[in-house]
């Protein structure tokens, strides 16, 4: 078997890091860059490196994240830097005769009042959910230059929808996480500091799909590894996203709960109705994702439980609490 040059953009992050963990297990060359060696956003560096680098697969992880919070105080922000990243990298990899490429999404691409669960077909067929908007059509933008590159020049650019991801290596900022790690850190520091009660924000009544970052990283290489006839002939010419989830979903207060199980808080988990619930419901329809033969391995509770002690092996290498 021919070893590939596979370039993980985005090789730092939650699932840029799961990726690495699992493609450092084969023959094959990875070409990792960090940003202050390879801004994303700067048109000609990215140019520059494809021309140069021989690249045979991209994994295109790289993207501007954060919470509801970051979303609504940096709106700017996250629909440029993640329009830039798509544009310049994809278009590059064009030019510089990349044979495959897999681009990833988020489930936030979805109309608000999606049917539930979402299959691939109700993408721009509703209003977004405004708390994050402008990162969510950077991301639709990710997925219909790979879907027109694949129409008007035969590339072979891929695109998959991750549901809500969790797992070692995720943003646990007490401000700007989303809501596992935020949790995490929240119910640790109030544990530690005997704190009586933990308010979160909203009713706790949405229900949300999670994914242990692992499994993301596995079924990202599963469907990359697919015979390209086989990938679309499971997509379409103009719905060619692939969502990727657990199958399963739980309520933000129930999932709480657990978290307060996992991290053996004991105080009293109370709820702040007066801040946004966000999305009432998401989960994926991940009949496509199955139909190749894909499952996840790791129930919630077992990533949970993994994400936590990730956690706990981190602070114990500084001065507790983290909130970096």
């Amino acid at each position: 078997m021919d070893t590939k040059r596979i370039f993980v953009a985005g090789h730092q992050g939650l699932v840029g890091r799961a990726l690495v963990r699992q493609l450092q297990s084969g023959n094959d060359e990875l070409i990792l860059k960090e940003r202050d060696e390879l801004d994303l956003t700067d048109q000609h560096a990215v140019s520059d490196f494809f021309a140069s680098e021989g690249i045979d697969q991209v994994y295109l992880a790289a993207a501007k994240v954060g919470g509801i919070l970051a979303n609504s105080q940096y709106p700017a922000d996250f629909i440029y830097q993640n329009l830039q990243i798509a544009c310049n990298v994809i278009h590059a990899s064009h030019l510089a005769g990349v044979p495959q490429l897999l681009f990833l999404g988020s489930s936030c691409i979805y109309p608000r009042d999606a049917t539930q669960p979402i299959t691939e077909e109700a993408l721009l067929t509703g209003k977004l959910e405004s708390t994050n908007a402008p990162y969510a059509i950077a991301k639709i933008a990710g997925i219909k230059l790979c879907e027109s590159y694949h129409i008007q020049y035969g590339r072979d650019y891929r695109s998959v929808m991750p549901t809500n991801l969790y797992g070692p290596f995720d943003n646990f900022h007490p401000q700007h996480s989303h809501v596992i790690p935020g949790l995490i850190q929240r119910f640790e520091q109030a544990k530690r500091q005997r704190a009586p009660q933990v308010t979160i924000w909203g009713s706790g009544r949405p229900q949300r799909e999670f994914l242990y970052v692992d499994d993301m990283g596995d079924a990202c290489i599963h469907l990359m590894q697919l015979a390209e006839a086989d990938f679309w002939a499971s997509a379409d010419a103009n719905i060619s996203h692939i969502n990727i989830g657990s199958g399963e979903e739980i309520s933000i207060a129930a999932l709480a709960e657990l978290l307060a199980e996992v991290t053996a808080y004991q105080g009293e988990i109370t709820f702040d109705t007066t801040k946004p619930d966000g999305t009432p419901r998401k989960r994926l329809d991940n009949s496509r994702l199955f139909a190749t033969g894909w499952r996840p391995e790791t129930n919630l509770k077992k990533g949970l439980e993994q994400t936590y002690q990730w956690y706990l092996a981190q602070n114990d290498k500084k001065d507790y609490p983290n909130s970096e």
